[in-house]
């Protein structure tokens, strides 16, 4: 009983549905490059340009509106902007060395590099029911990956090294922004955070496109197919910035990446019903494991926040028993 009052909380039912739309939108982006891809644009950095000049403008009127200081120096925000772009870029540029199978079991390194730099810097502690959690969301995307479904795809890139190393290194560097995010969200501002990553990151990816794809830009015809799936990519990344953010808060960037692993079992579904594809059964039973994963860790989640708040109590307890003894001294 105490388990579903858990699994039904307020904060645990927001953390599961925001997480899952926030795949969806991954899930779009991912479809949206592809499109451009396979019409032969590559200009990855040029893509998140958009992107960051849509949070920069708008959260940055916000911020201007309010005509107040920033809770964290504006500086704390370069290397987060510089970081978080570097990210986008090397995992695009890895499927041009790597398979996709590759890209989706070794972005999964995200989450332990997520654990150890919260438990380092955001001091979170993980008792075994979110370390099961997590294994069981991690166990229901091995399925996925190794499934008959990926078979074609098991075949090497061009450069399956180059390609493994900068997929890793993309999933540390998304670990570092996710787990900055959390701890800026937490003590400074979202609306700020938001406004002074966008900057940022229109900034450096300006920099970057003018260096590496200027090229890319002026060869690219501009037709309604590309057009519109550069403009869809750009909102849901949008949105996606938007939203991180709310889950952060919620539920914290552990969540927020076990969330994302099913996003690529969304475009599963959604080739299911709009182009009637068959798919492996094994896809449903690792999507299944992989909700089964999240409860896990969101229901672990609600006892350790209870038992935080239960200490908070009884320590507050303690001090008013202490200032009653305490002589008075006037």
């Amino acid at each position: 009983m105490s388990s579903f009052k858990d699994f039904c909380s307020k904060k645990t039912v927001i953390g599961l549905g925001l997480g899952q739309f926030l795949s969806l939108l991954t899930t779009f982006t991912g479809s949206a490059s592809s499109e451009l891809a396979k019409r032969g644009i590559n200009a990855p950095t040029s893509q998140s340009f958009i992107n960051y000049v849509l949070l920069a403008i708008v959260y940055g009127s916000i911020v201007l509106y309010r005509k107040k200081a920033l809770k964290a120096k504006w500086y704390f925000y370069v290397p987060l902007g510089l970081v978080d772009v570097e990210a986008n870029y090397l995992v695009v540029k890895a499927y041009q060395y790597t398979s996709l199978t590759s890209v989706m079991l070794l972005d999964c390194w995200t989450i332990p590099c997520v654990m150890l730099l919260t438990w380092l810097f955001l001091k979170t502690k993980y008792r075994f029911r979110k370390i099961a959690g997590v294994v069981v969301c991690v166990a229901g995307l091995v399925m996925v990956i190794f499934s008959d479904v990926h078979a074609g795809d098991r075949a090497g890139g061009t450069s399956p090294l180059k390609g493994d190393a900068l997929v890793i290194a993309a999933a540390t560097l998304y670990a570092v922004t996710n787990v900055s995010e959390e701890f800026l969200v937490k003590n400074a501002d979202r609306v700020e955070l938001m406004a002074m990553l966008g900057t940022f990151g229109a900034i450096v990816s300006a920099i970057q496109i003018g260096i590496t794809e200027r090229n890319e830009l002026k060869s690219i015809r501009w037709t309604a197919g590309a057009a519109i799936p550069f403009a869809g990519f750009s909102v849901a990344m949008f949105m996606f910035y938007s939203l991180v953010p709310v889950l952060l808060q919620v539920s914290g960037s552990t969540m927020l990446n076990l969330s994302l692993l099913t996003s690529d079992m969304w475009s599963i579904v959604i080739r299911v019903i709009a182009y009637n594809e068959m798919v492996d059964w094994l896809y449903y039973l690792a999507f299944a494991v992989v909700v089964i994963g999240l409860i896990i860790y969101s229901v672990g989640e609600k006892e350790e926040d209870q038992r935080r708040a239960d200490i908070a109590d009884e320590e507050s307890e303690h001090d008013k028993h202490a200032y009653k003894k305490c002589p008075s001294r006037n």
